[in-house]
């Protein structure tokens, strides 16, 4: 994929010149994707209202790509200045205390609704408690994550 992701890093800076954005594009890897990382003065114009700019800029760079490059087998997303690194902090922090009240309390928590990326990290970062079984429930656009006790069988 490095040939793959310097053309993908070029259609990132081509779409933010064509949007008169000044910023920088740097790329990381981690285990299970790559990461395009955006640094602009202009981040609140590409991060929207709750990120709903970003998940928009995601989707329109992923077809952009697509159509000049093909389909990309390796995952990949854009993040804006740490935008999305700091809610998935959030959210594990979020799901990591409602843990802990559903240890004290014996009962489960419903989570707020979220999205499949944030539910996913909710799941995934609660694997980690052998005593607590997470759920998603609901219909989109409010699907929520419920965190239960596990109460073995006698």
């Amino acid at each position: 994929m490095g040939e793959e992701k310097e053309k993908i890093k070029e259609i990132i800076a081509e779409l933010l010149s064509k949007m008169e954005i000044f910023g920088e594009v740097n790329i990381f890897e981690t285990t299970d994707n790559v990461q395009f990382q955006i640094k602009a003065h202009e981040a609140g114009l590409l991060i929207g209202e709750k990120g709903e700019n970003l998940v928009s800029l995601n989707h329109l760079i992923k077809r952009m790509v697509e159509a000049k490059i093909g389909k990309i087998e390796v995952p990949y997303s854009i993040d804006v200045n740490d935008y999305q690194k700091q809610k998935a902090e959030e959210i594990k922090d979020l799901a990591r205390l409602s843990a802990q009240r559903v240890r004290y309390f014996k009962k489960e928590i419903q989570l707020r609704p979220m999205s499949s990326y944030e539910r996913r990290i909710v799941h995934a970062i609660l694997t980690e408690y052998p005593d607590i079984i997470t759920q998603s429930v609901g219909e989109e656009p409010n699907r929520k994550v419920v965190i239960k006790p596990f109460l073995p069988e006698s």
